[in-house]
């Protein structure tokens, strides 16, 4: 590390250079990552599609002056928006995260690593369109899961050991970071370029987490990822212009990332990059919520049949979590809108409790209407295993266990229900992947018409077909066309 006043130009930061060798150098031959994220692109544009059923979200899509359509230009599923790159990227990350219902790593940081595929797809769209039009190869769909392998293992492989969010920084960061990086190679950026990109992501200026919590919690954590991936996008095609990087973005004495942002403190690494993190993704398979209460959401259901007759007659509720549970998600008194419903723990276990199902729908204000959730809320108590919490940080767990009982005031209780492992979580993937596949065609069918729809699912059902075709032909086919 150099001196603050040394002007000398040092070389670039050990970080940023492993980053751009392995965005640029590193061959994906693992047949679960690859198996692991054709259903994860299937299950992020299934989320995608729900989303466009909510107002919320689609006043921000489109173009940033309406009615501009780019020659060549990426399109966004399930509208007939034609977009430059960076603006369909803030689209496409957009509606991916809107429900909080595409995918989930959780570590010492948590995220969720399929909000890159905002940027991803935009850019790759884009570039097999322009080498289509030129008579030259396209970008293969193969060629867009490979990079989506990077871009998650990016992601989690940073937020292992590093926690953002004890110094108050978004998630978000990381999908700007991966972005970035990612987007940068599919470009044909060069090594230099890349880590000039990615030097000029980290000195960027972060999020606050500010939108998530009480009492500030806002529609904008259901963009935040949309902005940070467009950002990625920016950043990207600046370096391919010829703009200069920044070498010791992270370690620069006073002025660096790890001074200014970090405590001081340089970032710890777990495990080299390979393709660790997309094998050992966590999907949101049966219900929208923020992933550290799907456990609890599953307890919920579990006791509903037992209590559903019996709501008035509850004393206590007790909710037994992790650490990160408790301090992201538990959330007392009132909750003003569906950001800060889907972020409350207490707020998904009474939904549970009381209708044995959870749907976005339940986050609006018709149901959130109803006195019976914040009379149950009121009665709960919210409690850390400090086991719970080293199972969740442990590598060869990493499970979210949540254990739920509720008390009677005639002095009876249920049993203690315990949920280690969503089904989302690999160690339930044989059980989650039909029922993943079931909740992408419900996005599907929710959103074309008959006959799109079959022609979709017949196309997304063939992965062979699927990896071989080129990325601007694959988007063609989620067009919606007439101005939905």
């Amino acid at each position: 590390m150099t001196s603050a006043d040394n002007n000398q130009r040092p070389t670039p930061d050990e970080v940023l250079e492993k980053i751009a060798q392995y965005v640029l150098n590193y061959e994906v031959e693992s047949s679960l990552a690859y198996q692991t994220a054709y259903y994860d692109l299937l299950d992020s544009l299934g989320v995608g599609l729900r989303a466009l059923a909510f107002p919320a979200c689609t006043k921000l899509l489109g173009p940033i002056v309406p009615g501009t359509i780019v020659p060549n230009g990426a399109r966004v599923p399930g509208t007939n928006f034609v977009l430059d790159p960076v603006q369909a990227a803030f689209n496409i990350g957009t509606i991916i995260r809107w429900l909080d219902y595409n995918d989930t790593f959780l570590a010492a940081e948590w995220g969720h690593p399929s909000d890159n595929l905002g940027g991803i797809l935009a850019v790759a769209d884009w570039i097999s369109r322009i080498e289509a039009w030129h008579g030259r190869e396209p970008i293969r769909m193969r060629r867009l899961l490979t990079a989506m392998i990077k871009a998650h293992e990016i992601q989690g492989v940073l937020a292992l050991e590093n926690s953002f969010n004890r110094v108050g920084l978004d998630h978000v960061i990381l999908v700007k970071v991966a972005t970035t990086a990612v987007v940068t190679a599919l470009l044909g950026g060069t090594h230099d370029q890349v880590i000039n990109a990615l030097s000029n992501a980290f000195i960027d200026g972060q999020a606050l987490r500010t939108y998530r919590h009480a009492p500030n919690t806002g529609s904008r954590k259901s963009w935040a990822a949309g902005d940070a991936t467009s950002r990625g996008v920016r950043l990207a095609l600046m370096a391919l212009q010829g703009e200069m990087g920044y070498p010791s973005a992270l370690t620069a004495p006073v002025w660096g990332f790890y001074d200014v942002l970090f405590k001081g403190k340089p970032f710890r690494f777990q495990r080299e990059f390979g393709s660790y993190v997309m094998e050992n993704i966590l999907f949101k398979v049966s219900f929208p919520a923020e992933f550290h209460a799907q456990t609890a959401v599953e307890a919920a259901f579990i006791l509903h049949p037992l209590v559903k007759e019996r709501l008035d007659q509850i004393e206590r509720i007790v909710i037994t979590c992790d650490e990160s549970a408790v301090r992201i998600i538990s959330k007392q008194g009132p909750l003003y809108n569906p950001a800060d419903r889907d972020h409350c723990l207490q707020y998904m276990t009474a939904i549970g409790l009381i209708y044995g199902n959870l749907t976005a729908a339940h986050y609006e204000d018709e149901i959130a209407s109803n006195p019976q959730i914040d009379e149950l809320r009121e009665k709960m108590e919210v409690v850390e295993d400090p086991q719970f919490t080293r199972d969740y940080l442990d590598p060869e767990k990493r499970s979210i266990p949540t254990a739920l009982q509720i008390f009677f005031k005639d002095g009876s209780s249920t049993e203690k229900i315990l949920v280690e492992y969503p089904i989302g979580h690999p160690r339930r993937r044989e059980e989650g992947i039909p029922l993943l596949m079931d909740k992408f065609r419900t996005g599907v069918e929710q959103h074309f018409p008959t006959t799109q729809v079959e022609t979709i699912v017949a196309l997304c059902e063939d992965r062979e077909r699927l990896e071989q075709m080129p990325v601007h032909q694959f988007m063609d086919e989620w067009e919606m066309g007439d101005g939905s």
